[in-house]
């Protein structure tokens, strides 16, 4: 299978690398810079971009989160993170965070193949149960077309990083063996 295919180029990281955080900070900007409401307000700072990667390298390394990238010829296109580490009465379940997938890949199955490899990854972690918010019709479609179903929409739950409200879709994935 060619690198360029989404399936091929999805992977977890243990412990990333300085090169790897700085291209996860440039999707991160990327995506804010595409409306993408992800927690950051445009402009986006390459400073703080970086911090927020660090901070996830570190939650890696505590063993509280699984970081996975899909990556093409060109490098990291897109990544997606599983939150494990939750309040003790819920040990089955586990949190989708940051599915992002870089502005020159959209469309092409990256999004599908990292919330495959985050189910999988979530499986040999234990987890039943997985859930996830979006603020993305986009990405509402994808969730539904990967099986998840949704719960529910609070309006107004978030700012858009350009500013005003958006509403903010909440979905759950039960996990089959």
């Amino acid at each position: 299978m060619p690198m360029n295919t989404p399936a091929a180029g999805v992977r977890r990281l243990e412990s990333p690398t300085e090169a790897q955080l700085q291209a996860l900070a440039a999707l991160l900007i990327d995506c804010v810079e595409s409306g993408a409401s992800v927690s950051f307000m445009q402009p986006l700072p390459a400073p703080k971009a970086l911090a927020f990667w660090r901070g996830v390298a570190e939650s890696v390394a505590r063993g509280e989160r699984a970081l996975l990238v899909a990556e093409d010829a060109d490098g990291i296109v897109g990544t997606v993170q599983l939150v494990l580490a939750l309040p003790e009465n819920q040990p089955h379940r586990a949190e989708i965070a940051k599915m992002l997938v870089h502005s020159r890949a959209r469309r092409r199955g990256w999004g599908d193949a990292l919330m495959q490899a985050a189910e999988q990854v979530a499986r040999a972690c234990g987890k039943s149960l997985l859930v996830l918010d979006t603020s993305s019709s986009d990405a509402e479609r994808l969730y539904a077309r990967c099986g998840w179903q949704r719960c529910g929409t609070i309006p107004g739950y978030a700012l858009l990083p350009q500013g005003g409200h958006c509403d903010t879709t909440f979905f759950y994935r039960v996990l089959q063996d």
